[in-house]
């Protein structure tokens, strides 16, 4: 129930500058990315609120971002989750039960992946690195 995030609307030199900068200014890329990853969690929210009507626990409540570590390509990545124990439920849909008989299957919601790729749609990602990129280069940090 995570989602990860491509670097499709960058270009060539920006993706080049994103390596320097992540072996150059390790912490500056983390802090970004953590920004990217709470932008991330919104759009997620936000979806989820439109599609899950009932308010019941605290599935709305549970929605997180997660720390930015290096993923399996070298790539930095940040997750978004639901730490409610009953999301994947909603996400990915359940049998109906009762009186220990199922009685139908209720569909999910797949919010999670709604929101990011409402999110990658967007283009708020790479408007956010490019943007940071520049900042980098203009105070002389790359």
């Amino acid at each position: 129930m995570e989602r990860d995030f491509s670097l499709s609307g960058l270009t060539e030199l920006q993706k080049d500058l994103l390596v320097v900068a992540k072996k150059k200014l390790p912490k500056e890329q983390k802090k970004i990315m953590r920004k990217v990853g709470n932008k991330a969690r919104r759009y997620v929210v936000k979806k989820a609120k439109a599609s899950v009507k009932k308010k019941t626990g605290n599935y709305h409540k549970g929605f997180k971002r997660g720390k930015v570590f290096d993923g399996d390509g070298g790539e930095t990545v940040v997750r978004v989750f639901n730490s409610a124990p009953h999301a994947h439920l909603i996400e990915y849909g359940h049998e109906q039960i009762v009186n220990d008989q199922s009685v139908g299957f209720t569909p999910g919601k797949h919010v999670m992946e709604k929101g990011i790729r409402e999110f990658d749609d967007s283009g708020d990602y790479e408007n956010m690195l490019s943007d940071w990129i520049d900042d980098m280069l203009r105070s002389s940090k790359l």
